[in-house]
């Protein structure tokens, strides 16, 4: 009697299971990435958008230079990976910072700010890293939507 009713609670969970549908891809994939992986940006270029849906590109050479442009404006600075997060610091303006990056689908990673330099990285205690933009790696089928993820 004990294995029918163990049975019948174990079928009930996996229909409730398959009936709420497969997890999303993104979902599947989404983690923070860590230092190793954020060297995937080493000598790429990002195109991306902000949540406002301003477009931007930014590339981060190899030397450690970066290149940001939008539309009006071009900065130059350093780009640099301090404890999992990405750093674009750029040469006078104050406006860089740094960013825990997520891959959230094959070729789409969404940036979340957590300090305006990398001094102050990983951010305030107990504070949670705020979603700013998401861009994909050029030259790559973009696997980016419209909306964030969060």
């Amino acid at each position: 009697m004990r294995f029918l009713q163990k049975l019948l609670i174990l079928a009930a969970a996996v229909t409730a299971f398959s009936l709420a549908g497969p997890m999303p891809r993104s979902a599947a994939i989404s983690a923070w990435l860590n230092d190793a992986e954020l060297q995937r940006f080493s000598n790429a270029t990002i195109e991306g958008r902000y949540a406002s849906g301003k477009a931007f590109s930014e590339h981060y050479g190899s030397n450690g230079r970066l290149s940001y442009v939008e539309r009006g404006m071009t900065l130059g600075g350093h780009w640099s990976i301090t404890q999992g997060s990405l750093c674009t610091i750029y040469d006078f303006d104050e406006t860089g910072g740094c960013y825990r990056v997520m891959r959230v689908d094959t070729n789409c990673y969404e940036f979340y700010f957590v300090s305006r330099t990398e001094q102050a990285v990983p951010g305030p205690e107990g504070g949670k890293p705020r979603w700013t933009a998401r861009g994909a790696i050029q030259g790559q089928p973009s696997a980016c939507k419209d909306e964030p993820s969060v």
